[in-house]
């Protein structure tokens, strides 16, 4: 029982139901994918065997290593809300599995610049690569016009969640 309504939760709305069925069983979409996004990066999180911090500062890593960006521990309590401290400790834990190199900082000599190991990019990337495929294949599937009609119905969605975020 409790399992079924986690599951469910994720479609139970917490404001007015929409007008129309067609627009109720749009926005039950919606929130369905949110809540399996969430359910399948928890799951591979899990088998990557890292602790949730620890794979958010390797996103963040590898995002900053596609931009050709350096980063390094400061960056990280910034990113993850931690303390130094607790950041050392989950840079230790990622050096010491392989997934990060640690380096001096060429003009810095108190500073480190972190990048991920080819092994730890290829954790993190097979992780998200099976919820990313699903749904490049999905929209590939849809029609020129339909694919349109998404793309402009979800960027109002973020357009209205990020404007709230900076009321």
């Amino acid at each position: 029982m409790p399992l079924n309504v986690v599951r469910h939760e994720a479609e139970h709305l917490y404001t007015r139901q929409p007008h129309g069925a067609s627009a109720l069983g749009a926005v039950q979409a919606v929130l369905r994918l949110h809540r399996a996004e969430e359910v399948s990066i928890e799951r591979v999180r899990k088998a990557s065997g890292l602790s949730k911090n620890e794979f958010h500062a390797m996103r963040y890593l590898l995002q900053a290593q596609r931009e050709d960006r350096e980063m390094g521990p400061k960056d990280l309590v910034v990113m993850l809300g931690l303390s130094s401290a607790a950041v050392t400790k989950i840079v230790d834990h990622l050096v010491e599995l392989g997934h990060l190199d640690r380096s001096p900082h060429k003009t810095d000599r108190r500073a480190w610049i972190l990048q991920p190991t080819p092994a730890g990019a290829k954790n993190i990337e097979e992780s998200y690569g099976n919820f990313h495929l699903s749904v490049v294949e999905s929209m590939e599937a849809l029609s020129s016009a339909d694919a349109k009609v998404v793309e402009r119905v979800l960027s109002e969605v973020i357009q209205r969640l990020e404007s709230a975020d900076n009321q």
